[in-house]
Order: C-alpha cells, then structure tokens, then sequence
C-alpha cells in the first residue's frame, strides 16, 4: 500500500468521524444556547447596547496589561478568518441559502453561550509573570471543578486544534487563492505567511494583542464595505435574496434546498458552518477573555459576546450576500458544488458585481484575516500550554509548530484539512460544554451582580463585598480583603491599580 493509499484510508475514517460526531455537537450546542439565553433572560438581545458601550470604553485602563478591547480583537482576528469567506461559501453549495438562516441561529443563541464562558474565565483566571493574565475552560475545570485532569484534556485538544488544525485551515484557503489567481505555488505561500507569522508570535501573547488591536477591526471594516458596495450596485435585488434564504431554512422552496439531503442538509452545514466560524461554546475565545484587565468580569462576558454578532450576523451575511448576488453561472443553489465553492468563489462573485479591480483587493484583505486569525490562534495554544506547565521551552515548541502548520497547511488537501479541523473542534468543545453545565451558575450569579449597578460601564466586582457570588473562587484577583479587586493586581511600590503586579 503506497502513501496516497493510507491518506486516503485516513481521510475517509476522519470523515466518518466527523459525520458521527456532528450531530452529537449540534445537539449539544443548540441546548446550551437555549438554557443560556432563558437563564440570561436574553441577555444577547436586551444588553447589545452595552456591548458597544463597554467595546468602545475598554480600550484604557489596563496599565502593562492587556485592556478588554486588545483581548476582543485577539478573538476577533481568531473567529473572523477563512469561516467567514471560505466556509459560508461552502455552506451555501452544501446546504443552499437557507443554510445562513441556520448560521443566524448559531450566532443567536452562541452570543449568550459566548457571554457564559468568557465571564467564567475572567472569574478564574491567575496573574502571569508577562504582567497580564491567563485563563480559559481549563482553568475554570481545574479550579472551579476541582478537576485538573479535565483541563488537562481540554488543554491537549485545544493544542491540536488552534496550534495544528486550524492553522492548516487558513493556510490552505490562502495558498488556494494565490495559486488560482496569481499561479503562486503553495508551498511559498505558506513560507511567506510562516515567515510573517513568526514575526509576531515568537513576542508571546502581548506582541498579538498590539497586533491585533488594529488589524482586527480594519480587516473587518474593510470587507464589510466590499460587501456594502455589491448591495448598493444590487440593491432592488437584495429582499429576493432575504426570501431565499428564509424558504431555503424551512424547506419550502425545494429549488433552493441546496443539495439531494434537503432541509437536513441545509440546517446541518449552516449549523456547522456557523460554530466553526463564531466559536462559542467551542472554549477557544475563553482563553482571550481571560488575559484581559477589567473591573467586571461581565464586561468581558459582553464584549465576547458582541464578538459572535460580529462574525456572524455581520461578516457572514456579507459574504452571503455577495455570492449570492452575482451571475447564475457562478453560483446557483442546488447546481454550485463544494469544488467549486470556497475563498475563490468569494472573490469570483465580488469581481462579478464590482469589476476585476477588486481581486487583489479581495486578495490583500483574505491574507490579513489569515494572517490575523493564525496569530490569534497562537496565543490561544500558548495560553493552554502554560495551563500545562510548559514554561519558556513550551512556549517555543508551540511558536514552533503553529508556524510550521502554516506551511503544511498550504499544500495539503481542501477537503482533508476541513474535515480534521472538524473532528479537533467537536471534541475539544463538547469538553468545555461539561464545564458550562457544572459552572454556568457562577456566571449567571455574575450577571445578576453586574445589572444591579447603576453604571454598566463603570461596573467593579469584588468577592468580599458581594450578595451575589460566593466568595469560594480561589485566588487573589477578585478579592478586595488581599489589597486586590476588580481584577487588577496592585503594583507593590506606587499602589496604583492600573499596572498588573509581575
């Protein structure tokens, strides 16, 4: 048997697998998403306000820290990457147009989902000796569940799917395009990217928030005005698109159902879809949430929420509409094949409706949401690897392998890639759902004290002072009585509150 024969063995028990798996997550993720948002009482709904109001408050205040919006913008640059280009075109050839309704849901419920586990990984987090902090689903499994082995599980899982998998998933969309379009190898695409990325992680978390910080909402903005412009030139054509999607959902158009699984098809790959793109639940942002300075650990829980609904209900719509928009020839639901779907569908549809100047456009702001999504992703594994007591040698190793994924990723196959990245994710998130149902009430007690004040921006936490939250959270961050409170770490000689003790 030669080589291509055992990867293909591979690859087809990879994706029996994942077929498996799936529904299992589905199931999992849309119960958590409707009991988070009754026990929230829709929190996702009646505080988007106040996620805009604290995003944009959140940028000072952090001393030699990491501020609430340096953090949003890690997970930011982490979830809106090739998802939100390359997989909601694959979910349309899949699963049709109905299949972004289904993506809505996700984002919908996820948001609430989202605010539970961050506002946990502010409760449980540690101070770093960088000055900023650490903390995700591992940290709150071993020290609100007592259960190290858990976070330990979680950990390993989150290594192979942030430092290995995903990484090859943003390179393989990018090299994709670059060969399709400008006949580069992918193989010196992905030299160029791991080069370019190592720049930034081998500086550790830090390096990725000042990177971030600005890269993130940029990249965003400036694909949302792409998107803007196909719905201006198309605009009497936009309420059809809407109708489609909407018969798509429910099957009542079988035109438009997308492929020969209907209504099961469509629902399954914009389900999909939609939690590999926003994440929540998954346990990944979590670990973003956590490195942050704040004076609530509810702001943060806010802030990552308003992350999903950037994601999703902006940056993927965008691209639906788009694909959609354009020529029959291009895309049409139940023709167009995953083959032909994908990142260049994506800049083959823009081209459509706004003229050839537009690809190496396109093309410029595809490499900047892969290359932000592979830093972000880096400081994610290299959280969990001091979780598992790597130390500086760790900290390399991972540096090390996240840029070589990149290049690995490049030259791999599409399908493989996509389907392995599913397997990593499924397993690692059905991890972190554990934890949200032993320790979803700390959070909801969070809120509850959060809302009770009259400043929402200015809201400050301390277990000490507190008929909300029992005081048995271990650690020093969150309690007043040891000269710490609203999660900062008082600096030894000034006093001051703004700079994290090292």
């Amino acid at each position: 048997m030669d080589l291509s024969q055992v990867m293909d063995h591979v690859h087809s028990a990879v994706g029996w697998l994942n077929t498996q798996l799936s529904w299992v997550l589905i199931v999992a993720i849309i119960v958590a998403g409707i009991i988070f948002t009754i026990w929230t009482r829709g929190l996702q709904f009646r505080r988007i306000g106040t996620m805009f109001r604290i995003a944009l408050d959140s940028r000072t205040g952090a001393g030699e820290g990491i501020s609430s919006f340096q953090a949003f913008c890690i997970s930011l640059a982490s979830r809106v990457g090739t998802g939100n280009i390359a997989g909601v075109a694959i979910a349309l050839a899949l699963g049709g147009p109905g299949a972004i309704f289904w993506m809505w849901v996700m984002a919908s419920l996820g948001m609430a989902t989202a605010f539970i586990e961050a506002t946990l990984a502010q409760l449980y987090k540690i101070p770093h000796d960088d000055g900023t902090f650490r903390g995700g689903p591992a940290y709150y499994m071993e020290r609100g569940m007592k259960s190290r082995p858990l976070g330990i599980l979680f950990a390993v899982f989150l290594l192979f799917t942030f430092g290995f998998a995903y990484q090859m998933v943003q390179a393989n969309t990018i090299a994709q395009v670059m060969q399709q379009t400008y006949h580069v190898a992918p193989l010196w695409t992905g030299l160029a990217l791991a080069a370019a990325t190592a720049a930034v992680v081998m500086g550790g978390v830090k390096s990725v928030a000042k990177a971030t910080e600005y890269m993130a909402p940029l990249m965003a903005l400036a694909y949302l005005l792409l998107a803007l412009a196909v719905i201006a030139v198309n605009l009497p054509e936009v309420p059809g698109m809407f109708m489609q999607i909407f018969k798509g959902a429910f099957g009542l158009d079988e035109a438009l159902s997308g492929t020969a699984g209907g209504l099961a098809a469509t629902m399954l790959n914009g389900i999909k879809r939609g939690l590999y793109s926003n994440e929540a639940g998954e346990g990944s942002a979590p670990n973003a949430a956590a490195v942050a300075t704040t004076s609530h650990p509810a702001h943060q829980g806010l802030i990552q929420s308003l992350g999903v609904f950037v994601d999703t209900i902006l940056v993927c719509t965008a691209t639906a509409l788009v694909i959609m928009l354009s020529d029959p020839s291009l895309y049409t639901p139940g023709v167009t094949t995953k083959d032909d779907a994908g990142a260049t569908l994506t800049q083959r549809t823009l081209e459509f409706s706004l003229g050839g100047w537009v690809g190496p456009v396109f093309s410029i702001i595809l490499l900047t949401f892969v290359y932000s999504t592979l830093i972000g992703n880096e400081s994610y594994a290299e959280i969990n690897m001091d979780f598992l007591k790597g130390g500086k040698p760790g900290a390399v190793f991972i540096r090390l392998l996240t840029v070589a994924s990149v290049v690995l990723g490049a030259v791999a196959e599409l399908s493989f890639v996509w389907d392995l990245a599913d397997v990593a994710m499924t397993t690692m998130a059905l991890t972190n759902l554990v934890a949200l149902a032993f320790l979803g009430k700390k959070a909801i007690q969070t809120m509850r004290h959060f809302e009770a004040q009259p400043d929402a921006v200015t809201a400050s936490f301390d277990l000490d002072h507190n008929d909300y939250v029992a005081d048995d959270i271990p650690g020093e961050v969150w309690h007043a009585r040891h000269g710490h409170a609203a999660g900062k770490w008082f600096h030894p000689e000034s006093g001051s509150a703004d700079v994290p003790a090292h």
